[in-house]
């Protein structure tokens, strides 16, 4: 157990707080984590540099350790500082979300609610739902965050987001996150309609290695999971990729261009549908077993929902079960005409 965690779990509960530990001490080690500058937290916190260094004397002397050391450009914390401001930021947060929730639960149905989606499941899933919850809750305040699975982590762990469907990528704790794993995410080749391969009869996946590829940077889930796919299917990798993380600029560059690109087969069907990107898109009829690992809908283990949350949570849910069955179905009936 380190110092900060045997602070905060020993016999005395509250020793701390006995000690003198008061919100504006939490407040000011936050801020300087985020800074690395007393004056610049001060400035935050909308006090005198002066009054901001004599709390932190204060909080060392009650926590009774060194919390940070000086250099040129400013002050760095030390790693008892660092657990401790971690652990402050924390406890604001949920006094935030306590003070959300009343407001919330006072007003009835009305409150924010905020959430992430990788690309395929924000049109599959998360679109539907918030159609759904404009015309039964239309008083809830929706943010929604359509990011990379390894940023939305990020985003959940600070609790800029109250859940998301992707994926827990890298050094990421396992224990933190409650997760309902869905599926895995079917990827499609899409071109502009007119692409010299729709005219293709027998078109193989080997025919589109020597055409201009759009695809993510390179340490992206799915580009590993295509470039890994190409050669398991025996071919060469593309030689000219334009790299993008942007889901527009891939849809420009192909809609102008003989160039393909990788990406979820729902955000496909989206846009070559005449409601979606006006059918100026089609998918190659190649590659069609292409899939991404499985996603799941991820939360917070040990941090409760707000009302409006647990409701968005609750609908997407029930949307993700439908499309597994929708799915299932799909899968039955190719199988019988098989």
């Amino acid at each position: 157990m380190d110092h900060v965690d045997a602070a905060f779990d020993n016999a005395g509960k509250d020793r701390l707080v006995r000690k003198g530990l008061k919100l504006r001490h939490l407040r000011l080690i936050s801020a300087v984590r985020d800074t690395g500058q007393v004056g610049a937290a001060a400035q935050r916190l909308s006090m005198a540099q002066p009054a901001a260094s004599r709390l932190l004397a204060d909080l060392e002397a009650i926590v009774g350790a060194d919390l940070y050391v000086r250099h040129p450009r400013g002050i760095e914390l030390t790693e008892l500082g660092g657990r401790l401001a971690e652990r402050a930021r924390r406890i604001l947060c949920e006094l935030d979300d306590t003070d959300r929730e009343i407001g919330e639960m006072s007003a009835g149905q009305r409150g924010r609610v905020s959430l992430g989606s990788v690309t395929g499941p924000a049109l599959e899933v998360v679109l539907p739902v918030i159609r759904q919850m404009r015309v039964t809750h239309p008083a809830i305040d929706v943010m929604v965050t359509v990011e990379t699975s390894g940023k939305l982590v990020e985003a959940l762990l600070d609790g800029t987001i109250d859940f998301f469907i992707g994926r827990i990528l890298g050094d990421a704790d396992l224990d933190l996150f409650s997760t309902q794993v869905v599926g895995e995410e079917p990827i499609g080749l899409i071109v502009r309609n007119g692409h010299p391969l729709t005219r293709r009869k027998d078109l193989e996946l080997e025919d589109c290695i020597p055409y201009d590829w759009v695809m993510q940077t390179k340490d992206g889930l799915l580009a590993q999971t295509v470039e890994r796919y190409l050669v398991e299917a025996g071919n060469l990798l593309p030689q000219r990729v334009v790299r993008t993380s942007s889901l527009l600029m891939t849809l420009a560059l192909i809609g102008q261009s003989n160039a393909i690109a990788p990406i979820a087969r729902s955000v496909a069907e989206f846009y070559s549908d005449s409601n979606g990107f006006g059918g100026r898109i089609t998918t190659l009829p190649v590659a069609e077993d292409l899939t991404v690992s499985a996603y799941s809908l991820i939360r917070m283990k040990d941090k409760d929902l707000s009302p409006a949350a647990q409701l968005f949570y609750s609908a997407v849910e029930q949307q993700l079960n439908r499309c597994q069955m929708a799915s299932r179905l799909s899968r039955e009936k190719s199988d019988v005409i098989s």
